[in-house]
């Protein structure tokens, strides 16, 4: 707000129920399906009012692809189901995007 200081800030916002608290941290990661969107170099203020928290996040922002992780459990059966070596099975399960049925269907199915 213009023209008011900061200490008649705090004061105000503790009169309002509003609670806020600086985080340190180097580096915040918010992760869906697809991306992490990374910040690193945050700045991070928790802020708590009527009894809800939210996060106040600046920093510099950057977008990663998510690898896709295919389990040794997951190789390793599609080796078994479809008698192909590891490296064959974890190649049809990256191409099938880890669909297991779909890699073992794709490597029984160009044996025939």
């Amino acid at each position: 707000m213009p023209g008011m200081n900061s200490r008649q800030m705090k004061k105000m916002m503790k009169q309002m129920g509003i609670k806020q608290v600086d985080i340190p941290c180097e580096k915040v990661v918010i992760s869906s399906n697809e991306k992490d969107i990374v910040i690193t170099n945050p700045k991070v203020i928790k802020v708590k009012m009527q009894g809800q928290e939210t996060f106040q996040i600046t920093g510099t922002v950057s977008e990663q692809e998510k690898a896709l992780e295919i389990s040794q459990d997951d190789v390793k059966t599609v080796m078994e189901k479809a008698n192909v070596d590891k490296e064959t099975a974890q190649e049809t399960l990256r191409n099938n995007e880890g669909d297991l049925a779909k890699s073992i269907i794709q490597l029984t199915d160009s044996k025939i």
